[in-house]
């Protein structure tokens, strides 16, 4: 079928462009409005005005004539309505398809290639489009949201290839899509062209920034951050919005560190906090830093700060009715060093580095306000540990009460444990199976016998620093008691078994065992019960014979080694 050649009156055609710029004036509008309401509405409006202009377009047989504004309102119906709604569907999709066909529908011998899909409609369209010289603009733009769109979707191979086509490179020789994007060269737009929302130059400088960025994240995260440094500057001399430009900062910043630059990962960092309101990264990389460097007093204040800064609400900038970097940025990974989590989470880490550093006191106050932070917000449901970064609420509970014993606090520790077991108390009918479960790892609550019987050993430890020998015995016998209700059975041969879990339950199993034995034995030799106080600690030894003394407080190793050795009968050679 010979090229169509549909008169279309050029009054029609003005009046349709003329509609075209109005809108795109009216979304403009919008997008400098100060009043959300009326921004909204107007570019609400300005989106169902180019939905009728495209039905009106598209209800006409296609024409060349024609084809240059309606892929132009294509574009601006797609940017405009993939930026209000922060972005893509395949509603998105379907349209390109559509506009595809529609040029195709203007060749020759077009009947087949209706059935195609994406790429291989992308092939044709290009391979015509040297017969299309009119329509060259139009289908850069076409091209630029089509790799917005693939992008999101991670199909870096399909949009690899279609740069490739665009390229006129057909060798398949060059696979690295920052060159492709970087090879792109849109024509310039003519001047009296219908108004367009963006231009293919400025999809381009987006997709551009967008991908380097992604690309040098996802090395950083996988471990190269040599090869993460050069994807990460280009994306920071791009198109990079400032708060996007905060988190390229910080990604340098966290290569910097990993390599062995800790200078240049501090003027990143600074760089960063300078460039917006967005801290937290920053922050927590800074924390990272400093805690490599062992400068402790810097890394805690770099923690306060950030606790500080998640408590304020982020003030984010209303969306451009464009295609931005931020819409082709992947979802918040667990795994990025810019994941900076909740502030609960980083009052965690605040509080366990305290602990881990010997600021016992600031620790216990720093659990305290977790705590009371945690319970306010919502009833807190008892499940085993979640991935990083944070623990469960008994955990909370139990680290706490380690905080408080070992800031001098035992009557406040003692308060928790007693909370903490007032609400797992209905569970202890359900002890045995239980333990069951913690063996094999395979149903929830599994770890709810060890809070149980660590909650017992913090309590004999607080009771031993109120005097009270007596009590701690019971609370470390009562830890005992439960903890040897659970004797692993040997793994049936082809039964289901979470290996991992399995053997993580277990040694913390042993590891509490050796603890109340160790700590049971001491308080028998303090009493002058030292054939029974032997019996603990050769039975400890037994439990975990490598990290016993790890249990002992620095103070007590060197007694209780004595004590021990004088214990032991003389055939006995340690």
């Amino acid at each position: 079928m010979s090229r169509q050649t549909t008169s279309v009156g050029s009054s029609c055609l003005d009046l349709w462009r003329e509609k075209n710029d109005r809108l795109v004036r009216q979304a403009k509008v919008a997008q400098n409005s100060g009043l959300t309401l009326r921004r909204q509405q107007l570019a609400q409006d300005a989106l169902e005005g180019l939905r009728g202009l495209l039905h009106s377009l598209q209800g006409l047989p296609a024409a060349v004539p024609v084809l240059p504004l309606e892929l132009t309102v294509t574009c601006n119906f797609i940017i405009l309505r993939a930026s209000l709604a922060q972005g893509f569907t395949e509603d998105q999709a379907q349209d390109i398809q559509r506009s595809l066909e529609r040029v195709l529908e203007t060749q020759e011998q077009q009947g087949p290639r209706l059935e195609q899909g994406l790429r291989e409609l992308w092939d044709s369209v290009l391979r015509a489009s040297c017969l299309l010289p009119e329509l060259l603009s139009a289908l850069h733009r076409l091209v630029g949201l089509q790799a917005a769109l693939w992008l999101s979707a991670d199909r870096l191979g399909d949009l690899a290839l279609l740069l490739e086509t665009l390229n006129g490179s057909q060798s398949g020789a060059s696979k690295d899509l920052l060159l492709l994007l970087k090879t792109w060269s849109p024509p310039a737009e003519e001047l009296d062209a219908p108004l367009t929302l963006q231009d293919a130059q400025g999809l381009k400088d987006v997709l551009l920034t967008a991908f380097a960025y992604r690309q040098g994240l996802q090395e950083l995260i996988t471990g190269n951050p040599d090869k993460a440094l050069s994807s990460l500057h280009e994306a920071a001399s791009g198109l990079c919005p400032r708060p996007v430009l905060v988190q390229v900062y910080t990604a340098l910043g966290s290569c910097h560190r990993k390599m062995g630059n800790p200078q240049r990962a501090l003027l990143y960092l600074v760089a960063a906090l300078k460039e917006g309101s967005a801290w937290g990264p920053p922050l927590l990389e800074a924390s990272r830093l400093y805690q490599q460097l062992g400068d402790t007093t810097a890394e805690l204040e770099s923690l306060e700060l950030l606790v500080e800064a998640l408590n304020v609400p982020c003030s984010s900038k209303a969306p451009q009715f464009l295609i931005e970097v931020e819409l082709l940025l992947p979802p918040p990974d667990l795994a990025s060093p810019l994941h900076c989590g909740t502030q609960s989470q980083t009052k965690h880490i605040l509080a366990s580095r305290c602990l881990q550093t010997g600021r016992a006191g600031d620790a216990a106050e720093h659990y305290l306000d977790l705590l009371a932070l945690l319970l306010d917000s919502s009833e807190p449901r008892f499940s085993p540990p979640p991935s990083p970064p944070g623990p469960c609420m008994p955990e909370v509970f139990l680290e706490a009460a380690v905080a408080l014993i070992q800031a001098g606090r035992a009557q406040d520790a003692l308060t928790l444990c007693e909370e903490l077991l007032s609400r797992t108390s209905s569970l202890l009918p359900k002890m045995s199976r239980l333990w069951e479960d913690a063996r094999k790892g395979t149903k929830e609550l599994p770890y709810c016998p060890l809070w149980v019987s660590a909650t017992h050993l913090l309590q004999g430890q607080a009771w031993v620093q109120l005097g009270a020998q007596k009590v701690a015995i019971s609370e470390f016998s009562r830890c005992l008691e439960l903890l040897f209700r659970a004797t692993p059975e040997e793994k049936e041969q082809g039964a289901a078994f979470n290996c991992e879990q399995g053997c993580k339950s277990d040694a913390a199993l042993q590891q509490l065992r050796a603890a109340a034995l160790i700590s049971r034995g001491l308080e028998w030799v303090a009493s002058g019960q030292d054939t029974k106080a032997l019996q603990d600690f050769l039975l400890s030894v037994q439990m975990c014979p490598e990290s016993y003394l790890s249990w002992i407080r620095p103070s007590d190793r060197d007694a209780f080694l004595e004590e021990f050795r004088t214990s032991l009968p003389k055939s006995c050679d340690l």
